[in-house]
């Protein structure tokens, strides 16, 4: 008999995609028999909560149905709980980055719940700024832009809505100041862009913004985009969407356990697609090694 599965859907994930997939995953996670209960997310970051009943009921498989964000919610409630569970993914959502770099097929229900019966149990590394757990990046400057601009589109969903957004954004952002210290390294000033530090290999929607980043190297991978003018700014798009722009003089790549940032003013920046104000104007981001267990594809 399979181990008992809850599942926490996000009704609103993929501007509605999490609601039209609630039958056909839970029909999918029934088919072998087994226990297969549910809840639905009632506002923005209320996987927590829903992930804190099924905890508090004793299931030790949960799938989230959602994008990046809800899995990064449902991860911080397991995370936060220090129970061995181990975390099932549907991808549901605008970009669902994370499933990129686990092999977890994007619009296959039958494929989703093979894995999570059968898959293997595959132990990652997660990033921490703020209190905050992430599970695919941290991003300041460009990226968080792109994410605000987002919301205003309604016509356009999936990996075409970040793309049509960062389109955008190219002629309109400004850049920013920023200090960078990577552990075990000094500090240094930087006018950029972007910055992304990964714990996965793709945002965005299918940018592979760090293409050597590994989920259990118990480390995280810093991409620098200095700021640069915005006739070299389309270019660049293009090399990252191939994972080739860390060849281009404007990009610097680091890898550290940890980075400390220091910003002029408290800096709005993304955790897995998620907006955060950041609380003060010095932020650490760290590896937190080895520390969730998510479901994959065995041969993976």
């Amino acid at each position: 008999m399979p181990e008992p599965v809850y599942v926490v859907f996000n009704p609103e994930s993929g501007k509605g995609r999490g609601a039209r997939l609630i039958a056909p995953v839970l029909t999918a996670l029934s088919a072998g028999g087994g226990t297969v209960a549910h809840a639905l997310t009632l506002r923005p970051g209320d996987e927590a909560r829903v992930a804190d009943e099924a905890l508090r009921l004793g299931f030790r498989k949960i799938v989230a149905v959602g994008g990046d964000g809800t899995w990064s919610n449902v991860a911080g409630a397991i995370l936060r709980s220090g129970l061995p569970v181990r975390l099932g993914l549907v991808p549901a959502g605008t970009g669902c980055d994370l499933a990129k770099s686990l092999a977890i097929p994007p619009r296959d229900v039958a494929g989703c719940a093979a894995i999570i019966h059968n898959g293997a149990a595959r132990t990652i590394d997660v990033g921490r700024v703020e209190g905050r757990h992430f599970l695919n990046v941290v991003g300041f400057g460009f990226d968080i832009a792109v994410i605000e601009d987002s919301r205003n589109v309604r016509w356009l969903g999936g990996d075409l809505l970040y793309l049509y957004c960062a389109l955008r954004q190219i002629y309109a952002f400004p850049g920013f100041p920023v200090e960078v210290e990577a552990e075990g390294g000094g500090s240094r000033r930087h006018e950029l862009l972007m910055l992304i530090i990964a714990n996965a290999r793709v945002f965005g929607g299918g940018f592979r913004i760090a293409p050597r980043a590994d989920l259990a190297d118990a480390r995280l991978d810093a991409v620098l985009f200095k700021n640069m003018p915005p006739s070299r700014r389309l270019p660049l798009m293009g090399q990252l969407l191939q994972g080739t722009h860390e060849s281009s003089p404007e990009v610097e790549a680091a890898v550290a356990r940890s980075f400390r940032l220091r910003f002029p003013t408290p800096p709005r920046y993304e955790t897995d697609g998620e907006w955060n104000q950041a609380g003060g104007c010095e932020m650490l981001v760290e590896a937190v090694p080895a520390a969730l267990q998510v479901l994959a594809p065995a041969e993976a």
